[in-house]
């Protein structure tokens, strides 16, 4: 994937800082709850139960540690829009790390709020533009914390959707900021401007190669919420199913994102 040619959409620091935090406490109050049964329950991400999950998720916090931890780049040589195609290329590590954390901390709740004291005492130290070396490449503290939000909201879907009947609220500004930088990256992935993807209340980005919309109503609209939209870009559902269960709507010759989804694994 070329790196993003267009400038990011911007984000209000204070705002993701929040957001970050906030949605982290509610998984934080959601894990809190679990039994051993439970944490012991499987996901839908393959090999893993819930007790890794947990895991996986204080490692997304406790990446920005890691990160603060290294020598400051030199100059940033990445966007934010390049991140999501940063990822898939670590699975492996990520997973071997994942399982040897889990198995070190055989209490999640004293481990999450390790990761949560520790990350509160990062952010008051710490500009947000200090820069950071992550997968992508160089970027902004700031930038960083966007894509912990993408972290920590699909993170909590896995979490509910492995265990029956937890309810773990969704912080608004942390589904925004994920929603919308997932659609941007659509964007990135299949540049164009014949198809609308709307995601309500969040997101409306232009996408696929074709004649382009200019006025009135366009001729290719996709339409979804947030979590549908979320779930397909990261590939937890199948356009194919999304469309037959009516989750989506598409209407158009150029509405089927299938060939461009997920655009993240």
């Amino acid at each position: 994937m070329p790196p993003a040619k267009k400038r990011p959409r911007t984000y209000d620091p204070g705002r993701t800082r929040a957001a970050v935090l906030a949605q982290f406490a509610n998984v934080r109050d959601a894990v809190r709850t679990l039994t051993p049964e439970q944490l012991a329950l499987p996901t839908r991400l393959a090999g893993w139960t819930v007790r890794d999950l947990v895991a996986h998720i204080g490692m997304a916090v406790t990446a920005v540690h890691r990160a603060l931890d290294r020598p400051e780049p030199a100059k940033a040589d990445a966007v934010l829009l390049d991140w999501p195609f940063g990822t898939s290329g670590n699975a492996a590590a990520i997973d071997e790390f994942t399982r040897r954390l889990a198995a070190g901390h055989p209490d999640p709740d004293a481990y999450l709020a390790d990761a949560d004291a520790g990350l509160r005492a990062l952010l008051d130290a710490h500009p947000g533009t200090r820069l950071l070396a992550t997968s992508a490449g160089a970027m902004s503290l700031d930038d960083y914390l966007v894509t912990r939000t993408v972290e920590l909201v699909v993170h909590t879907d896995d979490l509910a959707a492995a265990v029956p009947g937890l309810d773990v609220p969704y912080d608004r500004q942390a589904l925004a900021a994920c929603t919308r930088l997932l659609a941007d990256a659509l964007a990135v992935k299949a540049p164009g401007g014949s198809t609308e993807v709307r995601v309500p209340p969040y997101a409306v980005v232009q996408c696929v190669e074709g004649p382009r919309h200019t006025r009135g109503t366009p001729p290719n609209v996709v339409e979804t919420d947030p979590l549908t939209w979320i779930r397909l870009a990261t590939g937890r559902l199948a356009w194919k199913e999304a469309v037959a269960d009516a989750r989506v709507s598409a209407s158009g010759e150029r509405a089927d994102l299938g060939a461009y989804l997920p655009v993240m694994g």
